[in-house]
């Protein structure tokens, strides 16, 4: 099969690559680059785990082709922490607040909220419940993920948190909160 040359930027890095036409984005971003972060959860765009940004909003990668993306900023659940490791609001505020159980839902569920935060950065309960619809989550029963997108907003705009000292030995990467991985 023929391939595409396109150019896009992922995370901060500028990428050249060859593609097949058909390839999704979801499949670049994990297979070609490494990022599996953005998990593959359904491939029919319902569930939301394959959430990234292109161009600063919230797409579901798996219904957009790679081609489709060049020329496009690209960020992804590793691009949210800062360059030290500092993870990103939403990403302490989902460990502090146990918005997490098995993971798989997590980056999509960050990078959905991020996308609601950067239009509406004090949402209501109900605000955040409707921005997160396309994200499905079958561990928690959403309550502690609406919880943590309200107390990122919160840490976002200067006020404070209430954060739960974490558990001895429970020091956590950036790395593991993008995979959602607990110690």
């Amino acid at each position: 099969m023929s391939t595409v040359p396109i150019t896009l930027t992922v995370n901060g890095e500028r990428h050249e690559l060859e593609v097949e036409p058909r390839l999704l984005l979801v499949h670049l971003v994990r297979d070609r680059l490494g990022l599996t972060g953005t998990h593959v959860g359904c491939d029919t765009s319902n569930c939301g785990a394959c959430t990234i940004h292109l161009d600063g909003e919230a797409v579901k990668s798996c219904t957009v082709l790679a081609v489709q993306a060049d020329g496009a900023e690209v960020t992804t659940i590793e691009g949210m922490a800062s360059p030290d490791g500092t993870l990103h609001p939403l990403q302490q505020a989902f460990w502090d607040d146990h918005a997490l159980q098995c993971g798989y839902c997590t980056p999509g569920m960050i990078m959905s909220a991020a996308d609601l935060l950067a239009r509406n950065p004090d949402p209501s309960e109900e605000e955040v419940r409707h921005g997160l619809e396309g994200n499905l989550c079958r561990c928690t029963g959403y309550h502690n993920i609406v919880k943590a997108v309200r107390s990122a907003a919160k840490m976002q705009s200067g006020g404070t948190m209430t954060t739960p000292a974490p558990p001895q030995g429970a020091g956590q990467t950036a790395e593991a909160v993008a995979e959602g991985i607990k110690p």
